[in-house]
């Protein structure tokens, strides 16, 4: 059976490590990892994504609805290894179909969790999930990021992992236990039929959500906050859906019955996240943890699916973008006041915010309006020497921070959009370089 996977395997002595990408149609079983003989191609072994009878999780799964599974794939475009413990950290995706999960009732392991396995064996070790039964595809997106956390003169091994949902969970990387607590709060039932939303969700005591979570109509961006021209437009935009709904954090999507008049769930954060592929960087100097995210809402309601969907029920947005923002100016617009995106640093001993600035700047605004910050994907860098790049926004610059405090100590702009986490290394003349793919061309930039 051929499986997809769209990036690189994770290399350790001789072991192989490959994701899976599950388009829709393909096989089940397809979003498990597998690992390979570097030597001979030998498959070592495969971790099974959605868990098989009598393994842990398995009855997370209602009736036979694990069968064939789509989904809850292996698909981050890289891994972690903590090399000491030979423990590899392995975040899955969303169940698939996304929106509508009437045929897949329950928390649905190993779904947008982060699991821990022994490298050489895929010996389960823990697991933690982030969301339970998704409807929302706000999986993690990237692997989790390896540090240390220093509490009352002892040192944790730690991991942080970022989702799409806005949130940071801080785990101890031997066991998967949170270190600043998570607390399973109520979360909005769905209206849908059939459809039956996990009453609880996992929120993390600390850090704070480092994404827009919630939106109210006063939230609506205004001409003060940006132009008569945008504000209107968004204005024009919520009217045409009828209106927008959110009930804060993992707001389901409404149920529009046929016939019915235009309503619109607007959840936050997007489609896109909150963080996307970049996920984290640390700096063991401070003790910052750092993330890239975004703040752009997603449009959209269930309906009734068309004859032949393998679903009664689907998301829907009316065959527009399905996103909370306009077409200004050669540019997107986010339809809430700003900010758009932002970058923060977490101390990772403490779980609060020593610092957030807004990342990127909208410059067809006046220039007292134009830090906005903007969408972002990829995340940023740190050096030894206390210096963040990150080259992740959509206004194609590429900034470098002092990691301690967030000031910003130099900028540039690329050709195209800084899509992808830089990388510095040091060349044969002995100097320290910086570099970063900018959609199809590689910058790089010698460090003074």
């Amino acid at each position: 059976m051929m499986v997809p996977y769209n990036s690189v395997p994770l290399v350790y002595q001789n072991i192989l490590v490959v994701g899976a990408n599950t388009p829709p149609g393909a096989l089940g079983g397809v979003g498990n990892p597998r690992a390979f003989d570097a030597r001979t191609g030998a498959k070592l072994w495969e971790f099974s994504s959605v868990p098989q009878p009598g393994s842990v999780g398995h009855d997370t799964w209602e009736g036979d609805s694990w069968k064939g599974r789509l989904g809850v794939n292996a698909s981050p475009f890289y891994f972690t290894l903590d090399e000491r413990r030979g423990l590899l950290y392995l975040p899955l995706a969303s169940p698939i179909p996304g929106a509508y999960g009437g045929d897949r009732k329950g928390a649905n392991l190993f779904g947008n969790s982060v699991i821990a396995v022994d490298v050489r064996t895929a010996t389960y070790k823990w697991h933690f999930q982030t969301i339970h039964h998704d409807i929302w595809d706000h999986d993690p997106p990237a692997p989790p990021g390896l540090f240390d956390v220093v509490r009352n003169g002892r040192r944790i091994p730690a991991l942080g992992v970022t989702t799409k949902s806005g949130y940071l969970y801080i785990l101890n990387r031997e066991t998967g236990q949170p270190i600043f607590g998570v607390e399973e709060r109520p979360v909005p039932k769905s209206d849908v039929p059939g459809e039956l939303a996990f009453p609880t969700q996992p929120f993390p005591v600390k850090p704070p959500p480092l994404a827009r979570v919630r939106y109210r109509p006063e939230d609506l961006v205004t001409a003060a906050d940006t132009t008569p021209e945008h504000a209107r437009a968004c204005a024009e935009l919520v009217e045409r859906n009828g209106g927008v709904s959110n009930a804060g954090p993992f707001t389901p999507w409404r149920f529009r019955a046929e016939g019915a008049p235009p309503a619109s769930t607007l959840l936050f954060p997007g489609g896109l996240g909150g963080a996307n592929w970049g996920g984290t960087a640390s700096d063991p100097s401070t003790g910052y943890v750092f993330v890239a995210t975004q703040d752009v809402g997603a449009l959209g309601w269930i309906e009734k699916a068309r004859d032949g969907s393998p679903v009664p029920y689907d998301k829907s947005s009316g065959g527009g973008r399905g996103t909370f923002d306009v077409r200004i100016a050669d540019a997107n617009w986010p339809c809430q006041k700003p900010p758009w995106g932002r970058l923060t640093a977490v101390n990772a001993s403490t779980g609060n915010i020593a610092w957030q600035i807004r990342l990127g700047i909208t410059e067809q605004l006046p220039e007292g309006k134009q830090n906005t910050g903007r969408p972002a994907l990829a995340g940023p860098i740190v050096t030894a020497g206390g210096v963040l790049f990150i080259a992740s926004s959509d206004d194609s610059r590429f900034r470098a921070f002092e990691a301690k405090t967030g000031r910003q100590l130099w900028v540039t702009r690329l050709e195209r959009r800084g899509n992808a986490d830089p990388i510095t290394y040091q060349g044969r003349n002995g100097k320290q370089y910086v570099a970063v793919v900018a959609t199809d061309t590689l910058a790089v930039y010698a460090l003074p």
